[in-house]
């Protein structure tokens, strides 16, 4: 051991004493304990692969995301193939209805007459604007959900979904009327 000039003979004599009752460790190391795994979702983890896959695909069709928004209807019967084209936008306006500040009795009244007028002019695709119920207390739209269950209540309504963002999106619907 080499002496350090800097150090006092009584320093280290004082360290000497106080170290005296030590022993030596055999190693330095201290082992950790092995932390328990938490299992892997495996099958959560497949889901959402399969999920960017499928809309990483041609086959994806953004049309057909929901958001928990969106209206959604179509009686038993109704062609799968329908729905997704009027979910796409896919059929001719024949006329539109918008409902913005009216009260849910003026609404209700103007929906009807609305459908009426529409199935006699042989209107096989309308429009109905609801708005999204921003102003509406509490934010949640009024209109949106008594046009929903209106529609469904109506024999002359075959299936309506929430429009494409560029004609309102969930602000309005796509309404397929029956033929004569």
């Amino acid at each position: 051991m080499k002496k350090d000039s800097r150090i006092s003979a009584a320093d280290r004599a004082l360290f000497r004493k106080s170290v005296k009752n030590i022993r030596r460790l055999n190693h330095d190391r201290v082992v950790p304990e092995p932390k328990e795994r938490r299992p892997v979702p495996q099958q959560r983890l497949q889901d959402d692969l399969q999920v960017r896959e499928d809309m990483l695909s041609e086959a994806f069709d953004p049309a057909e995301l929901e958001t928990g928004e969106e209206l959604l209807f179509a009686r038993p019967g109704v062609q799968h193939m329908v729905v997704k084209k009027l979910r796409r936008g896919q059929f001719s306006i024949g006329a539109e209805l918008d409902l913005h500040g009216m009260t849910v009795a003026m609404a209700r009244e103007a929906l009807s007459r609305f459908l009426r007028d529409s199935r006699a002019a042989r209107r096989r695709c309308v429009r109905i604007i609801h708005g999204k119920g921003r102003s509406s207390p509490h934010g949640r739209g009024i209109l949106k959900r008594k046009v929903n269950a209106w529609l469904q209540q109506r024999d002359e309504v075959l299936a309506f979904c929430s429009a494409r963002p560029m004609d309102g999106g969930t602000g309005a619907v796509y309404v397929l009327l029956k033929r004569d």
